[in-house]
């Protein structure tokens, strides 16, 4: 099969409204973005950056650096050179945010099944100036709007499933800084009105599938966004999202995400990451969304959510989810002898949780994440999805559905959740409202204009990634775009919209200058 030409129009049908099709090209002098400048942490594959958050009154950019436990302090007065100022004491640190004078760090304890806590610094000094207990494993950490209130996703993930392992509840903590962080409190909206309720819940379409867990054990907020007195958060494997009502510190609903089927027309996939080639076609299989990543905005006075679909297995001791599809046994009255076959379905990385009929044959395959990028109303409608747009638009990249610790990889993800789409923020530029999306792994950014949130049109695609080089060299550029951070022309250092990336392989900051129609 010939690879897909990058340059050339093509049509993806979507849920509603056309999607508008631009020329996809990678960094370069057409691109709606310039690379200004780099920090480098100086470690591989370690998680040297991660997330990043924006100070704009101090112009510094805190970057979470897992690998030497510590945020680093940036300034990017220069864009063109980013220089670390300084560093904060962050053992076990995964997310950080800044609004305002406060600084907050999520951190993990050493045991990553106990209680976690999220620690303030002043932005200005530096200095410490308060700590909460959260839940187990705080994952993502952001500020309201106003300032008063720090939102946690605490993902609860266990040990493991053998017997006597921990398995903590998930949760999502609201913290009060309206008295300061030296003053803050923290409450949990937890998901125990749940319990008992697993059966109902999966017939809903939620996951409920950790062996012996319940419900609030079970599920696992992964990434948190916020508008007003509201907070949604995506339950990844569960593949659904959590509404918490910010005011009472409850959640208020829990909303299945369902399935996109890789069988319709522009809804395709790559499944076979032996054929080097971009293979993307309609195949008999139903995707779980699994959403990392989540955003929200405002048109018209209504919020709207984009999430970035990466998918995620769950593999720990006593349970492993992931198997190909040629190695399961399939219903003949659903799928033909074909369809595990190499160059078909037969590589594909499935779930063995999808259903089954009375002889254990699989009834319906379900993949992990549908390797796109969705809109949401406030309430679970989805209104957008774009389909098999991220495989189409980076079909001609060296590093197409290819692995973000190795270089010359191209096609070796294609069996297993393909680009990774994971992060993802928004930001405004004069009327028009702009996603970014980043892909894990083949370390690209894709750029949507989602002004009408029913009808995105695709711009184009930011990548400073050089495959000429092995992973580990500097030269080989940013790899594993974890974090993203958008900064209003009002807020940046030389007065033009910036993008900051957080790149976890290769341990580096990135600050782009973006080009886009205001």
């Amino acid at each position: 099969m010939p690879k897909l030409p990058l340059l050339a129009a093509f049509a993806v049908p979507v849920l509603a409204g056309p999607l508008v099709i631009a020329p996809a090209v990678a960094a370069g002098d057409d691109a709606p973005g310039e690379l200004l400048g780099t920090y480098a942490s100086g470690f591989f594959d370690e998680g040297g950056a991660e997330i990043v958050a924006h100070d704009p009154a101090r112009q510094r950019v805190f970057a979470v650096n897992a690998a030497a436990g510590t945020v680093d302090v940036l300034s990017i007065a220069d864009p063109a050179k980013p220089t670390k100022v300084s560093e904060l004491d962050t053992p076990g640190a995964n997310s950080v945010a800044v609004r305002g004078q406060v600084v907050a760090v999520a951190e993990q304890a050493e045991e990553k099944t106990d209680p976690g806590s999220v620690s303030f610094f002043d932005a200005r000094t530096l200095r410490p100036t308060g700590r909460v207990r959260v839940g187990a494993l705080p994952d993502m950490v952001t500020i309201t709007a106003d300032g008063s209130k720090a939102v946690v996703a605490n993902e609860g993930e266990p040990e493991g499933y053998c017997a006597g392992q921990a398995d903590p509840r998930g949760s999502v903590s609201v913290v009060d800084l309206s008295r300061g962080p030296a003053r803050a409190t923290a409450r949990t909206a937890g998901f125990t009105a749940y319990d008992g309720r697993e059966d109902a819940l999966r017939a809903d379409g939620i996951r409920i599938f950790g062996p012996g867990a319940s419900a609030s054990q079970d599920l696992e907020p992964e990434y948190v966004a916020t508008a007003g007195r509201w907070a949604w958060a995506t339950l990844q494997e569960n593949n659904a999202v959590a509404k918490v009502d910010l005011a009472k510190a409850r959640v208020v609903d829990v909303t299945p995400l369902g399935t996109r089927d890789h069988s319709l027309p522009g809804q395709g996939l790559d499944a076979n990451d032996k054929d080097g080639v971009a293979g993307i076609a309609e195949r008999p299989v139903s995707g779980l969304y699994l959403p990392d990543g989540i955003a929200t905005w405002k048109v018209r006075g209504s919020s709207y959510l984009v999430t970035a679909n990466e998918g995620d297995a769950r593999e720990y001791d006593c349970f492993a989810e992931e198997a190909r599809v040629k190695e399961l046994p399939l219903d003949p009255s659903v799928f033909g002898p074909e369809t595990q076959q190499d160059d078909v379905l037969g590589r594909l990385t499935v779930t063995t949780t999808a259903p089954r009929n009375s002889r254990g044959e699989y009834t319906e395959l379900q993949s992990f994440g549908t390797r796109s990028v969705s809109v949401w109303s406030a309430d679970g409608r989805q209104v957008w999805d774009s389909g098999e747009l991220l495989e189409r638009v980076t079909a001609e990249l060296p590093a197409y559905n290819a692995d973000h610790s190795e270089t010359d990889s191209a096609d070796s993800r294609s069996d297993n959740k393909g680009p990774e789409p994971e992060g993802v923020t928004i930001g405004r530029v004069g009327m028009r409202t702009y996603a970014f999306v980043g892909m894990e792994r083949n370390s690209a950014v894709a750029v949507l204009d989602v002004s009408r949130p029913d009808a995105p049109e695709y711009v184009s695609l930011l990548s400073n990634r050089d495959d000429s080089y092995p992973a580990e060299d500097p030269r080989a550029g940013d790899l594993g775009p974890e974090g993203l951070a958008f900064v209003a022309a009002e807020d940046s250092p030389n007065g033009e919209p910036l993008l900051l990336v957080g790149n976890e392989v290769s341990g580096t900051t990135s600050i782009w200058g973006l080009d886009l129609r205001p």
